[in-house]
């Protein structure tokens, strides 16, 4: 195969790697019993290579840094550099676990081969672990979940040669506006995009002015202020450390969402900003909100990857309310502003944003990326999964936590992913920033448990105040209304 020009939006995320941000989306399975690796690595070579081209090309840059790179066939492609096979040191425990992945995501992938890889790691408990590595120019988050689900069999018993393919649903697609209007407002977004960041003075005022809906998101993406100072916000260093939950019951979720009249989305983002809540009150360092990046869908989801795979989303602000410090009013705040944007355009014009960046050269890149990055926190994402159990390689996939890469100088990367009946949290966050992440997971599933409260009062008619951390009354000035806010 000849050469393939990358696309420009491919081409920005690759160029968005930096020592202190990898952009590489890295995930973590688990088995109750060890797998065959044989086995493992058959099933990647004709579900994941032979199928899909990008996990055995490489990354060609073009002569002098002028234009896009391109993909290049690797004429020695071997499985074995890409599939390694490694011992968890003991105790084998979660916290092993945790400690390994974390060394792991700070590692830049090879430039020299196709820009993913597979780690086998044995004796996690009493079975094993899979840690999955690939960089986010080959594709978008919700694009290389389904790919690697695309590597799994609803039955032990089933054929290596014939992948499946996954529908991907989650937060993205059901916050997401019809996916012919995204591409619609990307396509129309592109020209005026580059030209407001490359000449902000003469075309943001223009702009800004501007009565259409069009023009109003456009300058709303762009001149959204810097996000809140916070222990958050603070400079990066180059460790990572991650964590996850315990696996929720998703019946137990969705059972608060139908009490309190939200969704199972509203809940889990919920839990989440009274976490974050707890820990910068116990930093001195709460504010009334944090702004998150939320990665928007521009694929229909029954729609089937192509071969290229590539990133087809763009991305909106949602803004958590930390300040708030009633749970059940947090709650419906959160509901509020999830359901505002369930009608936005920002997702396809801040992807025809990503576009026009990929076009420009790459010292300009690195700047305008700081655009979006400057404005947020975080990045939150939820993924959908199956439903039911899935095997891979014969082996029942036990869990599943995500973690995408968050970008330029955003610190913290929060990941929902729902499987096989629970849901389950992961972590990334700069260690420096975030010493113990695991206290925040401890503090979410608190706040799941007052969600649940709440939701019992709600059923029996009552409206409660509980779960309150004791700091509020001094950090929100001794107010007893339910709406303080710290201010």
């Amino acid at each position: 195969m000849s050469a393939q020009r990358m696309s420009n939006a491919d081409a920005a995320w690759l160029h968005m790697d930096r020592p202190t941000n990898l952009m590489v989306v890295n995930a973590l399975l688990w088995f109750e019993e060890p797998v065959d690796v044989g086995r493992v690595k058959e099933v990647l070579r004709s579900r994941l290579v032979e199928p899909f081209p990008r996990f055995r090309q490489l990354v060609a840059e073009p002569r002098l840094g002028i234009g896009v790179p391109s993909w290049e066939d690797d004429p020695s492609f071997d499985l074995d550099r890409h599939v390694h096979h490694l011992g968890l040191p003991a105790p084998g425990d979660k916290q092993a676990l945790e400690e390994l992945v974390g060394d792991l995501i700070v590692s830049p992938l090879d430039r020299g081969k196709p820009l993913w890889d597979m780690y086998l790691v044995d004796g996690f408990g009493g079975g094993m672990a899979m840690i999955s590595r690939i960089h986010h120019c080959i594709a978008d988050g919700i694009a290389l979940s389904r790919v690697l689900l695309s590597l799994t069999d609803a039955h032990p018993d089933a054929g290596i040669a014939s992948p499946r393919e996954i529908v991907g649903r989650g937060l993205l697609g059901s916050i997401a506006a019809p996916i012919k209007a995204g591409a619609q407002v990307a396509q129309a977004g592109v020209h005026e995009g580059i030209e407001v960041l490359t000449h902000p003075t003469s075309e943001l005022p223009a702009l800004a002015s501007r009565g259409t809906a069009d023009a109003a998101t456009l300058a709303k993406l762009l001149l959204t202020r810097a996000d809140a100072k916070t222990v958050l916000s603070a400079k990066l260093t180059v460790s990572r450390r991650v964590t996850w939950s315990d696996r929720m019951p998703l019946d137990a979720i969705k059972a608060i969402g139908h009490a309190t009249g939200t969704t199972v989305n509203d809940v889990l983002t919920t839990a989440m900003t009274g976490a974050l809540r707890r820990y910068l009150l116990g930093r001195d360092s709460l504010v009334d909100e944090i702004r998150t990046m939320v990665p928007y869908n521009l694929r229909a989801p029954d729609e089937p990857l192509p071969r290229e795979l590539g990133n087809r989303f763009g991305l909106v602000y949602l803004t958590l309310p930390v300040g708030i410090a009633d749970p059940a009013d947090r709650l419906a705040e959160v509901h509020r502003r999830m359901d505002a944007i369930k009608h936005s355009r920002e997702g396809g014009l801040s992807y025809a944003i990503l576009e026009a960046v990929g076009r420009t050269p790459h010292q300009i890149e690195q700047s305008l990326l700081d655009v979006f990055a400057q404005k947020t926190s975080a990045v939150l994402t939820n993924v959908q999964g199956p439903s039911e159990p899935v095997y891979l390689a014969g082996s029942k996939i036990a869990g599943v936590v995500p973690w995408v890469p968050a970008a330029g100088t955003i610190g913290m990367g929060i990941n929902i992913f729902s499987y096989n009946g629970g849901v389950t949290v992961g972590l990334q966050v700069d260690a420096g920033l975030v010493p113990d992440p695991g206290a925040i997971i401890a503090d979410y599933e608190r706040e799941v448990d007052t969600l649940r409260q709440l939701a019992l009062a709600a059923g029996n008619g009552q409206r409660t105040r509980t779960g309150h951390d004791p700091r509020d009354r001094a950090s929100a000035g001794g107010s007893a209304g339910p709406h303080r806010s710290v201010r």
